[in-house]
């Protein structure tokens, strides 16, 4: 089992390292305070674009593009493990994902076009997205329904001739509120009560511009709205798409949805990695320039205990984490979800208390805007819940424990 930084993916890691560092980072909060300018929060400003383009434009140009097409021939070709590395360096700065065109959802959304898309769909819709030209978000959770048990999505989508009629609402649809998003994949239900449950649901593509679709409202998180991103919630009234737009056939909803979201939750967890060295780097400049009742504040209290605390835990995840993507990289699923679920309930909460220590350290400028810890918490504290909350991946890593010892369906 290897673990280790390739010769393939070095020069990589160097090369996204340098540009999140002296490119990207240094541009984050000019772009930030460019939010709401123009009056509208979901609206880029001239200057948006510009930064944001820019970064994107340039990495293109130096080949640092799309890292997460893993196994693909329309990418490097990487392994998940040597993909970890650099999603890390990416999970430093808020914008780095996008800039090198490897942030969700757009990220699983793509992989399910060219698994599961025909022709067409890989036309009109994978070829602008791998080029950074659109966004995209992926509609499954619902307000009324307990989504973690997907088997409750209930979203009406019904065949009408050569069409299907989609009617329900969605919430939590991250990317929606981009006005640069122009398509949603859906999880709907297709098929009734008299369907195995893991048969009724199905995945359908809709034009974020459809007629009866309704953005309500963007979700806050811990009262932010995550401008420009979004987290919507949209309602779908009547809304009418070729029966062409449905991916695969009736009733294989759920297989497609774990293809998409193995992956998506690893490389959340890759990304969170990078929040947490990015966290104790911080921490420990901060901990070094700042003094108070005559000493360092690194050297006060338990700080020691605390930034060692640290290191150890970032480096323990790191490495489930590792493990976890050569998991998937042996191509069996099923062995590899278990290794996925111990790291998405792990990564986050290492990373959160890595940033809530940082914040501890930075005192009450720690809070504010002033540093990237506050914005960071609120992330990681999210992902908790984002793709399955921890409880639910608790229950699959113990389901699969349980399994070795006895005959009994667990």
């Amino acid at each position: 089992m290897d673990l280790g930084v390739s010769a393939k993916v070095a020069p990589l890691i160097k090369a996204v390292r340098e540009m999140v560092a002296e490119e990207i980072a240094p541009l984050e909060a000019e772009y930030r305070s460019e939010v709401g300018k123009g009056g509208d929060r979901f609206v880029y400003t001239p200057r948006m674009t510009e930064i944001l383009e820019g970064l994107k434009a340039e990495a293109r140009a130096r080949g640092l593009w799309n890292f997460w097409l893993t196994d693909s021939e329309k990418g490097y070709g990487l392994t998940t493990v040597e993909y970890a590395y650099l999603a890390e360096e990416m999970g430093k700065t808020p914008l780095g994902a996008e800039v090198f065109n490897c942030s969700a959802p757009d990220t699983g959304n793509m992989e399910v076009l060219e698994r599961y898309g025909t022709a067409e769909h890989k036309e009109k819709w994978l070829t602008h997205l791998l080029n950074g030209e659109i966004r995209s978000a992926y509609l499954m959770t619902e307000p009324d329904q307990a989504s973690s048990d997907a088997t409750n999505i209930s979203m009406s989508c019904v065949r009408d001739g050569d069409h299907y009629v989609l009617n329900g609402e969605k919430w939590w649809s991250s990317g929606a509120g981009d006005p640069r998003c122009a398509v949603y994949i859906v999880m709907v239900k297709t098929g009734g009560e008299d369907v195995h449950k893991y048969r009724r649901h199905s995945m359908v593509i809709v034009p974020a511009d459809s007629e009866g679709v309704e953005v309500l409202r963007a979700m806050q998180v811990y009262g932010h709205d995550d401008a420009p991103h979004g987290h919507m919630h949209i309602r779908f009234t009547d809304v009418r798409v070729p029966v062409e737009n449905l991916l695969l056939g009736e009733g294989r909803g759920f297989e497609i949805s774990q293809g998409r979201l193995g992956p998506g939750r690893i490389h959340h967890c890759m990304r969170a990695i990078g929040h947490a060295e990015n966290a104790l780097e911080l921490m420990c400049k901060r901990g070094l320039a700042r003094e108070a009742f005559g000493s360092k504040i690194a050297h006060l209290g338990a700080n020691y205990d605390i930034i060692a605390e640290c290191r150890m835990e970032i480096e323990q995840a790191r490495l489930l984490c590792l493990k976890a993507a050569w998991m998937m990289d042996q191509g069996d699923a099923k062995a590899a979800a278990p290794w996925i679920s111990m790291i998405k309930v792990v990564a986050p909460k290492v990373a959160l208390k890595v940033v809530d220590e940082a914040v501890q350290m930075f005192g009450g400028q720690g809070i504010s805007q002033d540093t990237p810890l506050a914005a960071s918490w609120t992330h990681l504290r999210t992902l908790r819940l984002a793709d399955g909350p921890d409880a639910v991946h608790r229950r699959q890593v113990a389901r699969s424990e349980l399994r070795q010892y006895t005959n009994e369906k667990i």
